[in-house]
């Protein structure tokens, strides 16, 4: 199968084009044929595309881990998912990843593919919105009527998180750039603050939560808006070694969570979720989303097509 690799050291971290063995399932898991993958640009540098759980060095892994497709294969132990059927998810972050025509994923951590969907939009979806979910509700305990500051609200992660927290009855406040006002509000801000021409503390205080996608000083100035029993939770994984207790305790790495998927799906399936694509590349253009090449437009989430043959027109 067609895949790509990420180069060996001492190389800087990039992306090279090769071939792989289509995997076979094992107990508890599926082959997917990946028709579309959601992209993190910043994967290339995290510990579990270099290194194995036991620490080792990983040799040319194959990143991006989430991705909408068909299950192709099954393993032992797998449920009621048959073969053939359209799905989205992840798969584990040590694990090859689907920038390669299969890849394989736990039977939990896939579901059915939200039908109104394409599947580009699918694969915008899994990473992002378990983040957001947990995040704001697991983690941050957000309820009814409270005060959520997201900031990065026009990227993939934060475009959930403001829906997901209004849907929940959260008053929202978002920091953004000024060219994203009018669509982070179509999203359901009641407030937009222009990151670049205001300070977001000079603007706001006294917050119930707030959901931080962006880190480094943003972060750092975010605990001064907190309201008693303030809550602050943060998605950057540049801070998970952070020497700052605080900062380390509001720092949490998604997981995969079949059911919170369906809820997802049942959401985006009658119209009260919605994602958002930025860009839509072929496999071939997808080295240039890691090195900063790509033109984007900096709203939602950036995907790769692994079926050429089915690009959206105008995406590219």
């Amino acid at each position: 199968m067609k895949a790509l690799h990420l180069t060996t050291p001492p190389s800087p971290p990039s992306l090279i084009e090769g071939t792989a063995p289509v995997p076979r399932p094992g107990t508890g898991e599926l082959l997917i044929r990946v028709c579309a993958a959601g992209v993190i640009s910043t994967e290339l540098s995290w510990y579990p595309t270099t290194h194995g759980k036991d620490g080792e060095s990983r040799i040319g892994a194959i990143p991006a881990h989430e991705f909408s497709g068909t299950i192709e294969d099954v393993g032992e132990d797998i449920g009621r998912l048959e073969i053939g059927r359209e799905v989205y998810g992840m798969n584990d972050w040590y694990s090859d990843g689907d920038l390669a025509e299969y890849c394989l994923a736990p039977f939990f951590a896939v579901y059915q593919k939200p039908s109104r969907l394409t599947h580009y939009e699918a694969a915008s979806v899994p990473i992002s919105a378990l983040t957001a979910w947990q995040g704001l509700f697991d983690r941050a305990r957000l309820r009814s009527g409270e005060r959520v500051l997201v900031h990065g609200a026009a990227g993939g992660v934060g475009v959930f998180a403001v829906q997901l927290a209004r849907l929940h009855g959260a008053r929202v406040i978002a920091t953004a750039s000024a060219r994203n006002r009018d669509f982070v509000l179509s999203l359901g801000a009641e407030q937009v603050i222009d990151y670049a021409a205001s300070r977001f503390e000079d603007c706001v205080n006294g917050l119930d939560v707030v959901f931080d996608t962006v880190g480094a000083d943003t972060l750092e100035r975010s605990w001064g808006v907190l309201g008693p029993g303030g809550r602050l939770v943060t998605v950057v994984s540049t801070v998970e070694d952070s020497a700052d207790a605080r900062v380390k305790n509001a720092f949490f790495i998604v997981e995969p969570n079949q059911k919170q998927f369906a809820e997802v799906a049942a959401l985006l399936d009658d119209g009260r979720l919605r994602t958002v694509v930025d860009t839509v590349v072929p496999l071939s253009q997808a080295p240039e989303i890691y090195t900063g090449k790509l033109h984007r437009k900096s709203r939602g989430k950036l995907v790769v097509a692994i079926e050429n043959q089915n690009l959206p027109e105008g995406k590219i």
